[in-house]
């Protein structure tokens, strides 16, 4: 048989955990009732579980169960969230601030916007991946609707301040999401203390579901309105329509819950891994890290390597370790990551980019042999360049 990669992309994906599967199941084939369907007990069971769901999830960020809008994952929740303010507060302005490093599916929706006259701020971030906060309230205007700055970057793991961003939200009045899909159940997350309006979740990364997110929007001080983006029924209180799928929300919530319950304790083995890979790369030389070094989520570590041909570089160790450059949604483009850019890394470091994503299961062994595949196949491609020179 022949021995699979070591595992190391959990910011793409992470395998749906053993317990989070257990809970699913029978909401496939005993309790399959439509939540909708309120006439009979079959209803009534799968209504019972989808609402026990969005307490779990509400209690992970400090909100109320009716602020939680289940969508199909948090694409869907940041295209709602940013198209719905936008659509919403139409009599308030056209202005939407974010930032250069986000995930497309905040990126794309704005673009959108912006053919339909609405005008974007992108911020940039410093060097080690953090916005300006100066720089953000500078950017702020009387006829801004939205400012969208994501908690966890999902391609070097920078946390961003989230409270004080939404601190500065709140005094100018202007509504704050954040997309945190690599966020949920891996730190904490509080939308009372933080000042958020709106948030993207998805399970995928958590070790749920894939197919299965949500939006939480906030009812009040301020609440919060949002024009729907798909219509068809009213469910979701009117602001996400279709059948809810029972089995992927259940799971979904199991997912949040494990997570929270180990956070503190797998947040310490992570880093420790994190940090026993990066100091193993050392004897490389020519590595810059990408990304705040501790202002991080605990399973990232994203480096570039200089010397070295950046698709080489993965081809070389493919059969050793499953890992990206960069975002799992990007990985079939041609240009450098955006993200690396924007930290001022040159194309060519941008280009040789290692995104090691820890996960769950990742292990002291497996984390040495990484290393030691990675030190062999840079030294191998080094000595190979120096040849042919």
């Amino acid at each position: 048989m022949v021995q699979r990669p070591i595992y190391l992309d959990s910011h793409a994906t992470t395998p749906v955990d053993p317990r989070v599967l257990e809970a699913m199941l029978p909401f496939f084939t005993e309790h399959f009732g439509n939540p909708a369907s309120l006439t009979h007990s079959y209803g009534w069971e799968a209504e019972a579980a989808v609402q026990h769901a969005r307490e779990t999830l509400a209690m992970a960020i400090n909100a109320s169960p009716e602020e939680i809008v289940l969508t199909s994952g948090a694409t869907e929740a940041n295209n709602l969230a940013i198209k719905g303010v936008a659509e919403a507060y139409l009599s308030k302005g056209r202005h939407i601030v974010t930032v250069q490093t986000e995930h497309n599916a905040v990126l794309d929706p704005c673009a959108y916007l912006e053919k339909l006259g609405f005008e974007v701020t992108y911020l940039p971030v410093q060097p080690d991946g953090l916005v300006n906060l100066a720089q953000l309230a500078q950017a702020l205007r009387d006829d801004t609707v939205l400012v969208s700055v994501m908690a966890a970057n999902n391609e070097i793991g920078v946390l961003q301040p989230l409270a004080d961003i939404g601190a500065l939200c709140r005094d100018r009045a202007i509504l704050f999401h954040s997309d945190a899909a690599q966020a949920i159940g891996k730190i904490p997350l509080d939308v009372q203390a933080m000042a958020v309006d709106l948030l993207s979740l998805t399970a995928h990364k958590v070790y749920g579901p894939k197919g299965i997110g949500a939006l939480y929007v906030r009812r009040r001080n301020p609440r919060v309105t949002v024009a729907a983006q798909l219509h068809g029924g009213g469910h979701e209180r009117g602001m996400r329509s279709g059948t809810l799928y029972t089995p992927q929300i259940v799971g979904f919530a199991k997912a949040v819950e494990l997570g929270l319950a180990d956070m503190a304790r797998e947040g310490d083995r992570l880093t420790h891994l994190r940090h026993s890979l990066w100091h193993q790369l050392q004897p490389l030389g020519g590595l810059h890290l990408n990304g705040h070094p501790s202002q991080r989520l605990p399973g990232n570590l994203n480096v570039s390597v200089a010397g070295v041909d950046g698709q080489a570089l993965l081809l070389g160790l493919r059969s050793t370790v499953a890992l990206s450059s960069g975002a799992a949604c990007s990985t079939a483009s041609t240009a450098p990551s955006h993200v690396l850019k924007a930290l001022g890394r040159d194309d060519r470091l941008a280009y040789a980019s290692l995104r090691f994503g820890l996960g769950r299961w990742t292990t002291e062994a497996e984390i040495d042999q990484v290393a030691t595949a990675v030190m062999a196949t840079v030294q191998a491609l080094r000595t190979k360049t120096l040849v042919s020179q």
